[in-house]
Formats: structure tokens, sequence, C-alpha cells
């Protein structure tokens, strides 16, 4: 039988996470349509960033996008990224009728069908997946070489999206986004479980800090660009689903998170996992069809102003 603390906690993670996910999806959405009237060629440079500054839509999308890493992190200094980052793919669930409120829309039956089976999936990996936490001594040469693959993979992603505009821009700088972002949540894991255990002046004075800082920041202007360059069709899904599978993997190679379930409970979420990414790209998809009617006509008011 669960001990009542652990489960008050298992609780309150999976709250936090949620939190997460909603204004994670507020920022997805707001940020991404305050680029809709952006010229193409303007994407992944300065001149896009500057245009961007200077919107209100685009600093109340990235002030949703920071209440949703605060509740990330919250959520990490409770649970292990084995249960936190799967609950982030919801985010695309609550992102689903706020894109069509504000594009003054309804949402589709089949919308409302993919979005029941994520709901689904998720309700079965929530009371099924039991996580048991790691070590948590993850060296600095460890993150340093982690960091720097990554840094290797994200750069070459980068590289071939400079030089192919459209929608395979917009897949390759997600990739990079999720490859970026599933490196931050683990250092996120990793600087929250030292500010718990050891307290605040113990987090300045880890570098962790600082290279968790400054890999947020160019995960955060990825991001943007890949928001600019295509739909949500082809950017967030990759995004959603990359970046836990990233976090995942190397929170149970770096840091010795494992779960701690039977074979049949293992079969159970391996099964509700895969229909969460299913749901998740079938519903940027489908947002991500009705957004490329949006584009042209956002390219053709900037032209007449």
């Amino acid at each position: 039988m669960c001990c009542p603390s652990r489960v008050i906690g298992h609780g309150l993670t999976v709250l936090l996470a949620l939190l997460a996910a909603v204004f994670l999806a507020i920022g997805i959405v707001v940020r991404q349509r305050a680029t809709l009237d952006v010229p193409e060629e303007q994407g992944v440079s300065t001149v896009m960033f500057l245009t961007l500054v200077r919107r209100p839509l685009w600093w109340a999308g990235t002030g949703a996008a920071v209440a949703g890493y605060v509740f990330q992190a919250l959520a990490l200094a409770n649970g292990s990224l084995l249960l936190v980052q799967p609950i982030l793919v919801s985010a695309l669930l609550f992102a689903l009728p706020l894109s069509a409120r504000l594009a003054h829309r309804r949402v589709t039956r089949r919308e409302w069908m993919w979005a029941l089976l994520l709901t689904a999936a998720l309700a079965v990996f929530l009371v099924l997946a039991k996580t048991k936490p790691g070590d948590y001594e993850a060296s600095l040469s460890t993150s340093a070489v982690v960091a720097v693959v990554c840094t290797a993979a994200v750069a070459g992603c980068v590289i071939i999206a400079v030089r192919n505009p459209g929608w395979r821009r917009a897949v390759m700088l997600a990739v990079a986004v999720g490859v970026l972002f599933g490196v931050v949540a683990v250092l996120t894991k990793l600087v929250m479980h030292v500010l718990v255990h050891e307290g605040a002046g113990a987090v300045l004075t880890t570098p962790v800090l600082y290279l968790l800082a400054m890999l947020g920041v160019v995960a955060t202007l990825l991001q943007q660009s890949a928001f600019h360059a295509g739909s949500l069709q082809t950017s967030v899904p990759t995004m959603l689903v990359l970046e836990p599978l990233i976090a995942v993997l190397l929170g149970a190679v770096v840091l010795g998170e494992h779960l701690d379930v039977s074979r049949w409970d293992a079969v159970a979420i391996a099964i509700a996992t895969a229909a969460m990414a299913a749901g998740t790209i079938a519903l940027g998809r489908d947002e991500g069809a009705y957004e490329e009617l949006l584009v042209p006509a956002g390219h053709n008011a900037a032209n007449r102003s």
C-alpha cells in the first residue's frame, strides 16, 4: 500500500506538470500567432526578434512560456523526469481550444476524438507510472559531454535549416528545439535537486545553472524561429514528442531514474505513450492545416499595410 505522503507528492507533481502544460500551450499559440505576418526571409535572424520584441502579443506569449517553465521546474523539484516530461505532451491538448478560439472557429469532431485519445492515454500513464528517483550525482564532466554532443547535433540541424526554407526549416528547427529542451529539462532537474537539498547558495555556485541559462536562451530563440518557419503541423508536434524522449533517456542514463512497475504495467505504459505521441502528432496536423490558411492572409495583410 502506498504511503499517503507519497500519494500527495505524486498528485502535487502531476498538478504542477499540468499547469506547466497549460501555460506552455498558451505561450506556443500566442507566440506562433505573433509571427504570422513576419516575412519568410526574416526567419532565423535578428530582424525577426527585433520585430517581435516591439509587439505586446509576443511578450504576453513569452510571459506565459516563462510561467510554464516555472511550474515545470517546481514539478521537477517534487518528481522525476520520467513522470513530469510526458505530461507536458498534453500542452497541445490545451492549445487546441485556445487556438480555435483565437481564430474564431470551432473544434472539429475529429480533433475532439484525438483529444479524447490523448486524454485517456495520459490518464493511463499517470495512474500506472510509478518512478524511483535516481542519484542525481551527474558530474560536471558528464553534463559537459552531454551538452557538447547535443549542441553539435543542434548546430547541424540549424545549418540545414538555414539552407532550406519552408517546411524543411520548420522540421529541422523543431528537432533542434526538442533536443535542447530535453537537455534543459535534465539540467533543470539537477538545479532543483541542488536547491532542495543544498540551498540557494549552492545553486549559485554550480556551473550547471549557467549552462542551463545559456541553453535555455538558445532553445527559446530557435523555438521562435521554428514557429515562424512553418505551421503548428510541422513544428510543435515534433518539439512536444522529442523533448520528453530526450529528457527521459538522459534521465535514465545520466541520472539513474527508472520506472518501478510490473511487466504488464510497463506494456500498458508503452502503449499509452505511443497513443500520446500519435494523438499529439494528429492534433498538430489538424491545427497545422488550418494555420496554413492563416499564413497567406497574414502576409497579404502585411503587404497591404
